[in-house]
């Protein structure tokens, strides 16, 4: 049987967050930096716990006013302090609530310049190293984030996206594009079913690009997030696709 993990960004200040645990099966806990705070990381980490959700961070910029997706110019060593940090303040709940963490998804900006900057990703995959060496690294399927954590020996989950599209480099299309975002339920739907069955996916322009689906996201402040989250679980399970964390 095929399996997908179900992963969504949580503890960002949405309302939605209760909801949204009851339909994924691994939840990318913001650790403060661009969004949230140590009350709100407590309480996403005991609706994940309660709902049998495996528990990840998710580090960003120190940027809450661009919510971390503003492009910054960042050195490795900066990021590999800034990640550690994020990664130490949400274990240190976890431990405390009696579980542990299970991944580590970097977040917005931070995500999508490590996935082409080869230093920036290494970075990150030290920091999940010199944090704990058993996490997990989500990144983008055929990005740098995967390549420079398997070389490190990490263990890594390959991340496509549901309610996003893509260019013709498997890379997603920026936000500021007008074609950027999926808002159609059954689109996003359509998309996901080809990226696990046959590990591509449609470009904007129509071509077929191969991916690796080990985990899909659903970003958590969309107006869509809701809905996509449970007519994708429907679907998918329709399909004959069980839902589990990596």
């Amino acid at each position: 049987m095929l399996t997908v993990d179900l992963n969504c960004d949580l503890g960002e200040g949405c309302e939605n967050d209760a909801e949204l645990m009851r339909y994924i099966s691994s939840a990318n806990v913001a650790c403060g930096f661009h969004a949230g705070d140590e009350a709100t990381m407590r309480k996403t980490v005991e609706l994940a716990i309660e709902n049998n959700v495996a528990v990840g961070a998710h580090p960003g910029y120190r940027d809450k006013e661009n919510f971390g997706r503003q492009p910054m110019p960042i050195s490795g060593r900066e990021v590999f302090d800034i990640v550690v940090e994020q990664i130490e303040l949400l274990n240190e709940i976890c431990v405390s609530l009696g579980t542990s963490l299970h991944h580590v998804k970097p977040h917005g900006a931070l995500y999508n310049q490590a996935a082409r900057d080869q230093e920036l990703a290494a970075a990150i995959a030290e920091a999940v190293i010199r944090a704990d060496k058993n996490l997990i690294l989500y990144g983008l399927s055929g990005s740098y984030l995967i390549s420079e954590a398997a070389s490190a020996g990490l263990r890594t989950a390959s991340e496509v996206f549901a309610d996003r599209t893509y260019q013709s480099d498997g890379s997603l299309t920026p936000r500021t594009e007008p074609n950027a975002l999926i808002a159609d339920a059954k689109d996003s739907v359509q998309q996901v079913l080809q990226m696990i069955k046959s590990q591509s996916v449609a470009t904007v322009e129509g071509e077929p690009v191969a991916i690796h689906a080990d985990t899909v996201c659903i970003h958590g402040d969309g107006s869509h997030a809701t809905e996509f989250a449970i007519t994708l679980r429907q679907e998918l399970e329709k399909n004959g696709i069980a839902i589990q964390a990596v």
